[in-house]
């Protein structure tokens, strides 16, 4: 959901030339496969194309790869940050849900598990994070020459 949105608010912004957003997961769980039906659902139900999502894995070489990795949860981040090969890797780890002011917790649920509305609402959360986080990084992608590129983690 994270790479969804984010790319369509990049698009919208027309700095879509300047990201790169890609999602990847820190399990080998589902690769290749396409979103769980109810994220494609929740995301054409706000107007978002997820239908092109395969599941593909973080890699060490994902690091070298980004400018910052997005963690949606912290078991995600603590993860991250122990695969980093150094100080500069690990200062690449965030979490999505910090670059909301008024969020509660910094975990995005999962909600596998749960029913079709908890889509929605986990879909919610992420659209807020990541207008906070795209207003951060927005000035930067307006003056700078060079590609920045962002990776949401799920």
């Amino acid at each position: 959901m994270a790479e969804v949105v984010f790319r369509d608010l990049a698009e919208r912004q027309g700095l879509s030339s300047r990201v790169a957003s890609s999602s990847a997961s820190t399990g080998e769980w589902h690769v290749g496969e396409r979103a769980d039906i109810r994220t494609i659902e929740a995301l054409e139900r706000r107007g978002y194309d997820g239908s092109r999502h395969r599941a593909k894995p973080f890699t060490a070489a994902s690091f070298a790869d980004n400018d910052l990795v997005v963690a949606l949860d912290r078991t995600h981040e603590r993860i991250l940050r122990e695969w980093a090969r150094d100080e500069d890797q690990e200062g690449k780890v965030t979490l999505l849900l910090s670059f909301d002011r008024d969020a509660e917790n910094l975990d995005v649920p999962d909600p596998y598990y749960a029913e079709a509305t908890m889509f929605d609402a986990v879909l919610a959360m992420i659209e807020t994070a990541t207008r906070g986080l795209f207003r951060q990084l927005e000035p930067a992608l307006r003056s700078s020459r060079t590609t920045s590129r962002t990776m949401p983690q799920n």
